[in-house]
């Protein structure tokens, strides 16, 4: 080899060895300063948290959602059987390593290089440190989140014993069921203390940290006997137990001393729907995982008038409902806060399901001609179209102005003339409706819904008098807590807030945090009174009569979809019973409004080619009538204030501003 193929090959090689030299140097450097933002290591973070729990608008308790599922073991109560199969599946270097695992690495990553399936290199410790300060989310394991549980591994490690450690880690997972910890696992599985369990039971709860619900022994037997297994072999793998004893433990069915599964519910039936959105919501809102978090969580809940809309919904004392099939969602919000006081979306719901579907939040039915006031006449007084409750509009054969020449057709194919804004609405005209939209202009329209929580993403002249989302799926168009919310605002002077279920929460360590969304300005209170003024008169003049509470100034508005030519034969298929010659929709709704309240009402059938005819069309209006004669019994009976700007002239009302 000549002399320069020897610099040659050198300059290479001390290259190479430089730019190894550099990159180890900036992975060091990025590693300090992703760890010097670590979050402190603090020893209450590494116990279990209390139970999270949550309270009505009174402070009253509604909910403990850790009762009798959280206990903890000491450290003299965990059998070695059960650390030598946590550490066997979880981390076989755990009592050698401190706190990160150079060797488990680097055979993670040969062993994911060279399989499909993902081994991680997160050391026992590690989980821990995750579990118990970080988000346990995929989607949040970053480089920097994994650095920085690196480096809090290592310094628990210093300050805690090997012990200390593995009794935080089988406190503080979860196993499914609701059961966080192992020894409430135990407990709950097979009615044993830890020390009770027989090996086969051990490995059982060792393997379902990693994926509880997965490894549910009453709805996944079969994967959780697979997971049990692997345990077990592992445990053998790693000399913790014999073969004779691994093969007597895999030969154990899976049912073997497992209790039944339980019946009871840790959330009461009447508060389900709305104990959901308060979890989600303030998950959304802070990432707390609020089954870990030991939160203090206070609702604007109405307790009481939470019960009694269950006591509508699933008794025979309020509203005569056809059958059990037959469904209603609905929500209440506090017009002065807007807070949702009440929610349940859907009767007759299954009692072993916690936190199933809630229509009420649901955008995937049509609210039809309850979108007319905020889509269409709200927005045309807001922006000068209307300047009168007496203005005329034409009632005439029309085609939608989107250049298909489809035409408009109200329920009874027939026209009314020139007829003033105000009987439009109460006629519930749909004509004059979609004429109105034109005037106003999709983009207005569009951009007032939005100030109103309610959003399209690509609007249409049909929206005029439905809130079809056009196939864009779940959150666009309309639900029951986003209507109560939009004609709040009318009542509320034209201010709106964004419906909401929690006022504020204290933490573990009591710092407390406010939740309420901010309020808003919607509409001028011109416009927001002059849509009141209207509505109050489709009770006493329009499609509400059978709303009439005597005595209340309330204000409202009927909605009915439609089925097109196609789905209203197959729908005319489904009628059950004899047929009265009455319209059929697959949706019935109803919103109305007091100056306390403003409730939705969404009916129908969970099956949309289920018709909703006949009486069925009023039950919708009837729900809403018993709830609100009960709200209105804890209130006064005031009437909404005429603000400046409006006038009255004889029976109408004009907008001087």
């Amino acid at each position: 080899m000549n002399l320069r193929v020897i610099r040659v090959v050198k300059w290479c090689l001390i290259s190479i060895f430089m730019l190894i030299i550099i990159g180890f140097m900036a992975g060091v450097g990025l590693f300090i300063h992703y760890a010097k933002d670590a979050p402190k290591l603090e020893e209450s973070k590494l116990q279990s948290k209390p139970s999270s729990v949550i309270y009505d608008k009174d402070g009253q308790v509604l909910v403990d959602l850790g009762i009798e599922k959280r206990e903890l073991a000491d450290t003299k109560d965990i059998p070695l059987e059960l650390v030598d199969a946590v550490t066997s599946i979880e981390d076989h270097r755990f009592f050698q390593h401190r706190g990160v695992d150079p060797i488990r690495i680097i055979s993670s990553v040969i062993h994911n290089t060279q399989n499909d399936s993902m081994q991680g290199g997160s050391t026992l410790t590690q989980q821990l440190i995750k579990l118990s300060f970080f988000s346990t989310k995929a989607k949040d394991a970053t480089i920097k989140r994994k650095a920085q549980e690196a480096w809090m591994a290592v310094n628990l490690e210093r300050q805690n014993t090997k012990e200390e450690i593995i009794t935080y880690y089988i406190n503080k997972t979860y196993l499914g069921n609701g059961f966080y910890g192992m020894l409430t696992a135990a407990k709950s599985y097979f009615g044993k203390d830890l020390k009770s369990l027989d090996l086969a039971q051990i490995a059982l709860l060792a393997g379902m940290p990693q994926a509880p619900n997965s490894y549910d022994p009453y709805a996944h037997p079969e994967a959780a006997k697979e997971r049990r297994d692997m345990v077990l072999r592992a445990m053998y793998r790693y000399k913790k137990i014999s073969k004779k004893q691994m093969e007597q433990a895999i030969a154990e069915p899976i049912t073997e001393g497992l209790q039944a599964a339980p019946t009871t519910k840790a959330v009461p039936s009447y508060l389900d729907n709305y104990v959901k959105q308060v979890i989600l919501e303030v998950e959304k809102k802070t990432g707390l995982d609020v089954n870990k978090a030991g939160l203090k969580i206070y609702t604007p809940l109405d307790n009481a008038a939470q019960q009694r809309l269950w006591d509508i919904f699933n008794t025979d004392q309020y509203v005569n409902f056809p059958d059990d099939l037959f469904q209603v969602a609905s929500t209440v919000v506090d017009v002065n806060s807007g807070a949702v006081v009440a929610q349940l979306g859907g009767r007759k719901q299954p009692t072993d399901v916690t936190f199933g579907l809630n229509q009420a939040v649901e955008t995937n039915r049509d609210w039809g001609s309850t979108m007319k006031p905020p889509t269409d006449y709200a927005p045309a007084f807001e922006y000068g179209v209307y300047k009168s409750t007496g203005d005329i509009i034409s009632d005439t054969w029309y085609v939608y102005p989107d250049g298909t020449n489809t035409p408009v057709y109200d329920w009874d194919k027939l026209y009314q003339g020139n007829i003033t804004v105000r009987k439009a609405v109460w006629g519930s005209r749909n004509i004059p409706a979609v004429k109105t939209l034109a005037s106003v202009g999709l983009d207005k329209s569009q951009a007032f819904l939005e100030t109103l929580g309610i959003k399209y993403p690509n609007m249409q002249y049909s929206n005029a008098i439905s809130s079809n989302n056009n196939g864009q799926g779940s959150g666009w168009g309309a639900s029951s807590e986003k209507m109560a919310a939009a004609y709040a605002a009318f009542s509320a002077g034209g201010i709106y807030t964004k419906p909401y279920y929690v006022n504020k929460i204290i933490d573990a360590e009591g710092k407390e945090t406010n939740m309420k969304p901010e309020r808003t300005r919607a509409m001028k209170a011109s416009t927001a009174y002059v849509m009141t003024d209207i509505l109050k008169g489709v009770i006493t003049n329009g499609t509400m009569t059978n709303g009439i509470i005597p005595g209340l100034n309330q204000a409202g508005k009927t909605g009915t979809s439609n089925y097109d030519d196609t789905q209203y034969d197959q729908a005319m298929e489904n009628i059950d019973g004899p047929y009265d010659g009455s319209s059929l929709a697959p949706d019935e709704n109803f919103v109305g409004y007091t100056p306390h309240y403003s409730m939705a009402v969404w009916s129908g059938y969970d099956n949309r080619m289920t018709p909703v005819w006949g009486s069925k069309l009023y039950l919708a209006l009837d729900v809403y009538r018993e709830m609100m004669t009960y709200l209105a019994s804890t209130t006064d009976n005031a009437d909404w204030t005429m603000p400046e700007g409006v006038q009255k002239v004889g029976n109408e009302l004009t907008i001087s501003n």
